[in-house]
């Protein structure tokens, strides 16, 4: 069980995952997508007893996006960090870009692929499966 760190932009907001993850995905709804800017999000999801969030300055905040559901930034430089839900109890989501290193296991799917943008090419070849919204567990 090997902890992994990652944080926000500035510092300010900073974490410590215990490998191993639950799954890693990348997600192409349109809340993710807004909320970062991108054309998709890759997550990767901890049991949140497994996750350590430390935010001495106080800087995080959790935006509630949708009915069950919260996105956490840090309020300083504004970096997209979390996202927990009544979907998924238990997990604690985090953004795959924020972490320091390497994740413990490659992306298995693209999720929400029926609402995926088409002006950002996705490699067809990268033989993960893609997920409408319907097949999200």
């Amino acid at each position: 069980m090997t902890p992994a760190h990652g944080g926000c932009l500035c510092g300010d907001v900073r974490f410590t995952a215990t490998w191993p993850s639950l799954w890693v995905a990348h997600c192409h709804c349109s809340m993710c997508r807004r909320a970062h800017g991108a054309a998709f999000v890759t997550w990767f999801g901890m049991a949140e007893d497994s996750a350590r969030i430390d935010d001495d300055a106080g800087s995080l905040r959790w935006y509630p996006s949708s009915p069950g559901a919260e996105r956490g930034f840090c309020a300083r430089c504004g970096s997209s960090l979390f996202f927990r839900s009544a979907r998924w109890p238990g997990e604690l989501h985090i953004a795959l870009a924020n972490l320091e290193g390497e994740p413990d296991q490659a992306p298995m799917a693209h999720v929400f692929w029926d609402t995926h943008v088409d002006w950002a090419a996705v490699d067809p070849g990268d033989g993960l499966p893609r997920k409408p919204e319907t097949d999200v567990a």
